[in-house]
């Protein structure tokens, strides 16, 4: 293979490759919980969920083709078993479970707000250890991705009613009195 000379020693697109086989990893493991939970839902909420998860894995399929092909173009190999899956992944799988609707929800929002977080140290990471600013702002669209579908995860068990002019209504609880 040639060697490659884009301005990045042989360490720093190392260190990026692997920042980048994590991510990669992480976004097939909240693909596969996507398609899962897809799959598995029931209830009231079946319609909606299901056309919002089929929205969401068909984005994480073109983000895990991304971060393959951001791999490969800094010289790397990008993770591809799903042996290499759970060994690279921050996310843990949840073999077996099937959650209620809201326990779906709920777990794809945990799971996306972790690679945020991790998407944002991976964007510091790439600036200021290994000085590669193209990666840094890959990675940065692929965050902006995550909070997105975070917010439309969340905004489906979140919120309280609002007044007409924006306010949020009180939403006291109130006991039934026994007569």
């Amino acid at each position: 293979m040639r060697r490659l000379n884009i301005g990045l020693s042989e360490e720093q697109r190392q260190g990026v490759i692997n920042l980048l086989n994590q991510d990669l990893a992480d976004a097939y493991l909240v693909l596969v919980k996507t398609k899962k939970f897809h799959w598995d839902v029931v209830g009231p909420q079946f319609r909606s969920l299901h056309l919002l998860w089929e929205d969401q894995y068909t984005i994480l399929t073109q983000t895990i083709d991304s971060l393959a092909e951001r791999v490969r173009q800094l010289g790397g190999y990008p993770v591809g078993t799903m042996e290499g899956f759970l060994k690279a992944a921050s996310l843990k799988e949840e073999a077996g479970n099937v959650p209620t609707a809201s326990g779906m929800v709920s777990r794809l929002v945990d799971d996306h707000e972790q690679i945020i977080r991790n998407l944002r140290e991976h964007v510091d990471q790439c600036s200021d250890n290994f000085h590669d600013e193209g990666t840094a702002d890959f990675l940065t669209g692929l965050m902006e991705g995550h909070e997105e579908m975070a917010w439309m995860l969340r905004s489906f068990i979140e919120g309280q009613a609002l007044e007409p002019d924006g306010s949020q209504q009180n939403q006291a609880i109130k006991t039934p009195v026994a007569v």
